[in-house]
Formats: structure tokens, C-alpha cells, sequence
């Protein structure tokens, strides 16, 4: 970035989400995670203030901050009580005049939906795996085995367990009416590609950049339904695949390799119209790089794939947080045009 404001001089407001239904200690998590992001951002200079929103009014807990005033760093999930709403705290800080960190609401409802995920980066000729959308259990038409089957509108890995890979069009059709019958939604069939799997940070605007790509070792798992990140990998300490994926970080790749996942993510990113930041799960099979969700809002914690990406770049998680928030400055009315001015 060739120029920039110092921290001291854009405040923040680190605005992020308490649901009234969470176990206390999951509460407490947040509100601990939060607070180290906030910390983080006050050591590297920005006046910051968290604000949790715990229900779904925005706009009162943010009634005594002037949009001209702050950047909204937006770590929420979605509003409490609201399924599905994560793009909602964007369009209403939109509708509030805020500039916020992150992805606008138009690039949050696109990533809620993988159907429509897939569209697009077919399009824009970015590999993805063959799939095929079901809105019933008769799996006609589908023959490609293992495939892996997901609910269309989860992100998380939310419904993704080894029973998720299916070997025959009978675990097929069984699976797809269990996830019918629990999520109420349409579901993803897709080839399941049995290789490397890469979580790769991509950050910036007009520059992107794609931070060192962490990756998943299953070599602990022989049996193809283990090798893959389920729901209990990423949230349920102590479950086999929380315990057994190793994470290497930075992926042993060479050059080459490198390099072409570097151009399939960066394809992606403009894709998917992302902005600041987003992470890419992506598999690496016959020397091609696939690309299996696009993550808008990735988690940013101290201790998520991000951020020990950036660490090893040479960002401390403080610098990390100070990245995202002056490039969101750069669309706020008042800094963007200072940092025009620096500029020229």
C-alpha cells in the first residue's frame, strides 16, 4: 500500500455478535476473542470500542457513533435470532451510512448460497468440483463416486460429517434425505476430491495478495470419509478430527504450484466480488486446484488459519486487524480522500 493515515487517526468500532441462546461459555469465548482483536488494534494505535449486538437492532447500539467519525470493523456472524443473516449486518451498516471492514451484503448473500457460488466461478472459469443441486432423494443423474453431499445454504462445515462422502447411489440418496429432512434446504452434490487441501488468505482491492496458504494434513486418516473438515474439526475439541488434521503452515509447495494457486484464488476473489479479505478452502488434485467454498468473512482470530498466515508474511495479529481496517478507510468518505491526496 503506498500511503496511508497512521492508526491514531481512524477510530474503530469492532462490532460483533451475542446470541441470547449460546451456552455461557460460548458467550464467553466471544466476548474473549473480541476482546483480543480490540486489544490488538489498540496496541498498534487505533482508538477502538467494541460494541456486541444482541438481538437484531443495529441501529441503536450505534446511535452515539457518527459514520464520518469511525470504521466499523464488522466480526459479526449474523444477527442473534436470525438464521442465515450474516449479509443483513452488512446491509443494514450500509443502510446506516458506516464504512465497515470486509465484504459489502450483496458478496455475504452470494456466499451463503453455494449454488449460486458455483454458478459464478464457473463462469469466471475457476475450478470447482462437478456438482449437481438436489431438491429431492432420487439421485438420478449422478454417477461420480466418492461425492460429498452438503446442505446449499450452510457455511462452517455446518451438516459436514465423514458420513457426508458417499461411495454408492444408495449412501447417496440416503444422506440427501437426511439433510432434506433436517436442514429444509436444497442440497450440494459434488465430486469429492480425495487430495490436498489448502486454506488460502487473500487480501486487498485493486492489489491483491494472497497470504502464506495453510494446509490440511490428513495423513492420519486412511479411510476416504475421515479425509475432509467436518463441523467437529473446526468447533469440537477433543473429537478425532479436531485432534488428527495437522495444519502446516506454510504448505510445502514449489514454485509452480504456488503460483497457480495464487492465480485460481485471486480468479475467485474478483469472482465473488470479495473485498479487504477472504479465505478459500481449495483441493489440489491431477495438477489442478479446485476451488470448494469462498469464505468472505473468515474467521480472523489470533488463532485461525488468517492469522498465522499473516504472522509468518510478518504481521502481528495487531498489524493484521490495522491492514483490514485502512483498507476499508479507503472508501470512507473523509480518508479515502486524504489517502487520494497522499497519493497524488
Amino acid at each position: 500500500m503506498p500511503a496511508d493515515i497512521k492508526p491514531g487517526n481512524i477510530p474503530v468500532i469492532l462490532l460483533y455478535n451475542i446470541d441470547s441462546n449460546w451456552k455461557k461459555e460460548e458467550k464467553k469465548e466471544v466476548i474473549s476473542l473480541s476482546t483480543q482483536l480490540g486489544n490488538a488494534l489498540i496496541d498498534v494505535g487505533h482508538p477502538t470500542v467494541l460494541v456486541s449486538i444482541e438481538d437484531d437492532d443495529i441501529t441503536t447500539p450505534l446511535a452515539v457513533f457518527h459514520p464520518l467519525e469511525h470504521i466499523v470493523f464488522n466480526w459479526c456472524e449474523g444477527l442473534p435470532g436470525v438464521n442465515h443473516s450474516e449479509w443483513l449486518v452488512a446491509k443494514k451498516l450500509e443502510m446506516l451510512g458506516f464504512t465497515f471492514t470486509g465484504a459489502g451484503s450483496k458478496t455475504l448473500a452470494l456466499a451463503q448460497d453455494k449454488y449460486r457460488v458455483k454458478i459464478i466461478l464457473e463462469k469466471a472459469g475457476v475450478p470447482t468440483p462437478a456438482w449437481q443441486v438436489f431438491h429431492h432423494p432420487k439421485s438420478s443423474g449422478w454417477d461420480k463416486f466418492p461425492a460429498i453431499v452438503k446442505p446449499v445454504n450452510e457455511h462452517c462445515s455446518e451438516g459436514i460429517t465423514p458420513d457426508s462422502v458417499v461411495m454408492t447411489p444408495k449412501e447417496l440418496e440416503k444422506i440427501i434425505s437426511v439433510i432434506l429432512d433436517r436442514y429444509k434446504q436444497h442440497v450440494l452434490v459434488e465430486d469429492f476430491v480425495d487430495g490436498r487441501e489448502f486454506h488460502v488468505t487473500v487480501w486487498g482491492n485493486d492489489h491483491l495478495e494472497m497470504l502464506p496458504p495453510a494446509e490440511m494434513d490428513f495423513s492420519f486418516f486412511t479411510n476416504v470419509k475421515d479425509r475432509l473438515c467436518t463441523y467437529d474439526s473446526k468447533f469440537i475439541a477433543g473429537t478425532e478430527h479436531y485432534e488428527k488434521i495437522a495444519t502446516l503452515l506454510p504448505a510445502p509447495l514449489d514454485d509452480k504450484e504456488m503460483k497457480a494457486l495464487e492465480k485460481v484464488c485471486k480468479d475467485a476473489y474478483r469472482a465473488a466480488g470479495c473485498r479487504d479479505y477472504a479465505r478459500f478452502d481449495v483441493r489440489y488434485r491431477d495438477d489442478i486446484f479446485y476451488v470448494l467454498d469462498v469464505n468472505p468473512n473468515a474467521d480472523i482470530s489470533f488463532d485461525a488459519s488468517m492469522a498465522g498466515a499473516a504472522e509468518i508474511a510478518g504481521f502481528s495479529y495487531g498489524q493484521m486487524g490495522s491492514r483490514i481496517v485502512r483498507l476499508a478507510a479507503r472508501r470512507h468518505p473523509i480518508w479515502g480522500k486524504k489517502l487520494k491526496n497522499i497519493e497524488n
